[in-house]
């Protein structure tokens, strides 16, 4: 881990903010916008951008240019800037655009800080509901209209009590998707299509799980850092680092993770 003196954290975090506020102005307009154009990535399947999208990475590169030239940058829309610092920011600018553009608030802007080990510090927000999450650096927090608090993960340890939710079946191969559903056999309570929120949630002790598959970088940086920073636990599938994207399983805690984890492998 790059080493960071206080001030540097400070600075760190005060930028991702900045950055965090310059997105979500620039998006608010396009939300539930009926005109919003979609267009599509692919040439087979369906993976919507819009403006929004676009012009969100480019306010918060903007940000990057005055406040820290020096660091690389990988985005999703813009691709990859070279640096000098060490130092990746790592941005979505809208995680869940399939519910961005059908009018939900699951959505969200993911903003994370990584070194050569991994993200070091995360932030997911949702403008629309004014809700922030902040993780690393010495922070574990929440804010929003209603108030605030440090992000705290659940103490469940039995599957068979445990909340879980994952973007599938839309995300997956069948077999990803089989083994996924030996976790939701076993689970209370599963629900489907939160995106980042999910993980949000996680962190702020509401949930217990999130299983993923077929993500980038940018999908799950954030959400590692903010996590982890909460007490929970994130990996890929077979329990090693998950940061360069593939498989997620995300957890309150370690028993709960093992006991998914062994299930995913069965």
């Amino acid at each position: 881990m790059a080493e960071i003196n206080s001030d540097g954290a400070q600075d760190l975090i005060a930028t991702a903010l900045h950055m965090a506020d310059a997105a979500g102005q620039t998006i608010l307009p396009y939300f539930r916008n009926t005109g919003l154009a979609v267009e599509n990535k692919l040439d087979q399947g369906f993976d919507p951008v819009t403006e929004a999208d676009k012009a969100a990475e480019r306010a918060m590169r903007d940000v990057l240019a005055e406040r820290r030239p020096y660091d690389a940058i990988l985005g999703e829309e813009y691709g990859s800037t070279a640096g000098t610092s060490g130092l990746t920011w790592v941005l979505d600018p809208i995680d869940g655009t399939r519910g961005f553009m059908s009018g939900t608030p699951t959505w969200g802007t993911l903003i994370a800080v990584s070194d050569a080990d991994g993200p070091i510090l995360g932030v997911i927000d949702q403008p629309y509901t004014q809700e922030r999450f902040i993780g690393g650096l010495g922070q574990a927090q929440w804010v929003g209209p209603h108030g605030s608090g440090a992000l705290q993960t659940r103490a469940t340890e039995e599957l068979d009590q445990a909340i879980l939710f994952t973007t599938f079946p839309e995300v997956g191969t069948p077999a990803e998707r089989s083994a996924f559903e030996c976790v939701a056999a076993q689970a209370r309570l599963t629900r489907y299509g939160m995106d980042c929120y999910a993980y949000a949630l996680l962190a702020a002790g509401q949930i217990d799980l999130v299983i993923e598959a077929g993500l980038n970088s940018y999908d799950i940086q954030a959400p590692i850092a903010v996590i982890e920073a909460a007490g929970g636990i994130v990996t890929d599938w077979q329990g090693g680092p998950v940061h360069n994207g593939g498989r997620a399983l995300a957890a309150a805690n370690a028993k709960l993770h093992a006991a998914a984890m062994e299930l995913l492998n069965a």
